[in-house]
């Protein structure tokens, strides 16, 4: 594996499937000056357009370039799923930066959207990109290559992830259980539905349109799950040692706000075993697929090694 990292240029691997990302975002969801609801769509792109990393989205590419090793048809059968899952996300970030919800006024560096849109209009552009996730990933049409019922099983499976049994319920137990303390089981759990759903259904997506075997659908889902886990453990520790400037939002929310976090329960150092017990879990998933699956390898190190 020390040989893969030494040939393979993450950061350039990002920048390109992030700018084709970008490139579909902006197809999906153009600019409507003249319409009646020009207003919802600018706040929309304003969010969906603030500098995100796209990870999920890029997992989902790279999921599909494992089983098919071949980029262009990766692509080719999932981006719009892509799409969606950001979209999804997006939506995500701007009801959580509600005052009713996490009240935060900046996001990536920007003022979060009620700030510059007014509370109503972020309400609705949220809602606005959660109808675009599901018209993308139900639009037969935007497909290429992949059957009706394969897009409709994975469309069904982010609405799972999305919903009450994934990131809003995940959201729900976050807000309940904030200042009344929790076990790290009930943590874990916590953190599986809020992040880890989302991550998971973007790899477990990537496999299902790119006509992966059952035993590859199984492999790459442990890997999605691990990451997901993963990610959020790794944002939590971000919340206590991390720097605004770089975050691109304010730090330390988590500690005021009395919220359940790794750190909080088990103590940095414990927490950054329990991230590389996880990623050690994620690489081991994936290993049958070999060189194809370097860039899920290098993406599941950068999301413990990352610093914003």
């Amino acid at each position: 594996m020390a040989a893969e990292a030494q040939d393979f240029d993450l950061k350039a691997y990002l920048a390109e499937r992030r700018g084709a990302v970008d490139a579909a975002l902006a197809d999906y969801l153009p600019e409507e000056p003249a319409s009646p609801y020009a207003s919802v769509v600018q706040a929309m792109r304003y969010s969906l357009f603030a500098g995100g990393k796209r990870v999920r989205p890029i997992l989902c590419l790279a999921a599909a370039e494992a089983v098919l090793n071949d980029p262009a048809e990766a692509a080719a059968r999932v981006m719009p799923f892509a799409c969606a899952i950001e979209c999804i996300h997006t939506y995500s970030l701007i009801h959580d930066d509600l005052p009713a919800m996490d009240n935060d006024d900046l996001r990536r560096g920007k003022p979060t959207s009620h700030k510059v849109f007014g509370e109503a209009l972020a309400i609705l552009a949220g809602d606005g990109l959660l109808t675009l996730a599901f018209r993308l990933a139900t639009g037969l049409k935007h497909y290429r290559h992949v059957p009706a019922e394969v897009a409709l099983a994975a469309a069904g499976e982010l609405a799972e992830a999305a919903g009450i049994h994934g990131m809003i319920g995940g959201q729900v137990v976050d807000i309940e259980s904030e200042g009344k303390g929790g076990t790290l089981s009930h943590l874990r759990r916590l953190h599986e539905l809020k992040t880890g759903a989302l991550i998971a259904v973007s790899v477990r997506g990537g496999a299902l349109l790119a006509g992966a075997a059952a035993a590859e659908q199984a492999a790459l889902a442990a890997y999605g799950e691990n990451v997901g886990l993963v990610f959020q453990v790794a944002d939590d520790i971000l919340d206590v040692i991390g720097q605004a400037d770089l975050m691109g939002k304010n730090v330390g929310g988590d500690a005021r706000k009395h919220k359940l976090t790794y750190p909080g329960l088990v103590g940095l150092e414990e927490s950054r075993r329990q991230a590389e017990g996880l990623l050690s879990a994620a690489l081991a998933a994936i290993e049958p697929f070999g060189p194809a699956a370097r860039p899920l390898r290098e993406i599941a190190a950068y999301v413990v090694q990352r610093t914003s």
